[in-house]
């Protein structure tokens, strides 16, 4: 290890998040799932019917891998694909209740994840942890809240 690296929020942050996203990887591989599938059903269970562009900006993913995701989650009967009755140039997307049961499915997955990465901490390091986190990842310019 290099020791300069020792105590480098940014290095440690990318350490553990290859070590999370692994984790996810393999939970999600083994439940036959991909974690874009989860975010994508998440996304619409919360939001209910979107087009494709506003499924993509909620979940915080590419055009394209929008698209393929939902040939694949489609082709499983997870989601329907309905023109939109305002723009029959585009298509909005639901949940149907295969893709409730999925994803009440790999919550369970994403739950097991979550417990095996933060094994090491207590459950107050987890809140503190989580509060730091978050704080970091919705504020990029580390302005602090008042």
């Amino acid at each position: 290890m290099v020791h300069r690296l020792d105590g480098r929020a940014t290095w440690l942050v990318g350490r553990a998040h290859l070590r999370s996203h692994g984790l996810l990887q393999e939970a999600f591989a083994a439940a036959g799932a991909r974690p874009y599938h989860y975010r994508l059903l998440a996304a619409l269970e919360e939001s209910g019917p979107l087009s494709q562009a506003e499924l993509g900006r909620a979940a915080g993913l590419d055009r394209g891998d929008v698209t393929r995701s939902l040939d694949v989650l489609g082709g499983s009967g997870l989601i329907l694909r309905e023109p939109d009755p305002a723009d029959r140039k585009r298509n909005r997307v639901s949940i149907t209740r295969a893709g409730r049961a999925e994803l009440y499915r790999l919550d369970a997955v994403l739950t097991e994840v979550q417990e095996r990465f933060l094994a090491p901490l207590s459950a107050g390091e987890r809140a503190v942890f989580l509060g730091l986190v978050a704080r970091l990842a919705r504020d990029p310019e580390g302005a602090r809240e008042a």
